[in-house]
């Protein structure tokens, strides 16, 4: 079977917002954005992106979101705890970072406010536990970050290249400059050692 060429795939596309335009029946567009939420956790705001863009009619796809809300399957606060927990996780970000993050996916300032406060509680919980010593949150997330970098940080010989370049990782992933300055000055006297 051949593949559909541009422009047929443009006219299947162009039928199938007609159809969606004229959709009447709530559980089909609940069931399209039930299909949306498969793959991840999404916020409200990009799932109104995702119907709205797919041409369902505003009432059924405000309908929708209702229904997913109430159903717990939207909710944009544990959405964006999601986020942050898996942020710091795989790859940590600073404040400023994980703020554009979450403000493109559509939460609010207030929740984004928030979970940063309920995230900096949380690690620095966490990290007593484990001896850090009162460092702030954002002190202890680009620790981790520099930590997950050490062994290509590590690979530059000059003790200046190397806190430079751990500074650019910070100052890349949304860290204050003075957590920057600090985080990478410590890190590089950890790698050389201290002075003889």
């Amino acid at each position: 079977m051949a593949r559909p060429t541009g422009s047929q795939r443009l006219e299947a596309r162009r039928a199938r917002l007609e159809r969606h335009a004229a959709e009447t029946d709530p559980s089909t567009v609940l069931a399209a954005a039930a299909r949306f939420l498969e793959t991840r956790p999404r916020s409200i705001a990009e799932v109104r992106r995702h119907l709205t863009a797919a041409a369902y009619p505003a009432g059924l796809v405000e309908g929708a979101i209702g229904r997913l809300t109430e159903l717990g399957m939207l909710d944009d606060r544990a959405f964006a705890q999601a986020w942050v927990e898996s942020r710091d996780r795989a790859r940590p970000r600073g404040a400023s970072t994980l703020r554009r993050e979450l403000a493109l996916k559509g939460i609010d300032r207030e929740i984004v406010t928030a979970v940063l406060v309920e995230r900096g509680d949380a690690i620095a919980t966490n990290d007593a536990t484990a001896g850090s010593g009162g460092a702030s949150a954002e002190e202890i997330a680009a620790k981790r970050l520099l930590s997950k970098a050490r062994a290509t940080l590590s690979r530059v010989a000059d003790p200046r290249a190397r806190r430079q370049r751990a500074y650019a990782l910070l100052a890349r992933n949304g860290f204050d400059p003075d957590v920057c300055r600090a985080e990478s000055a410590r890190f590089t006297s950890q790698e050389t050692g201290p002075a003889d």
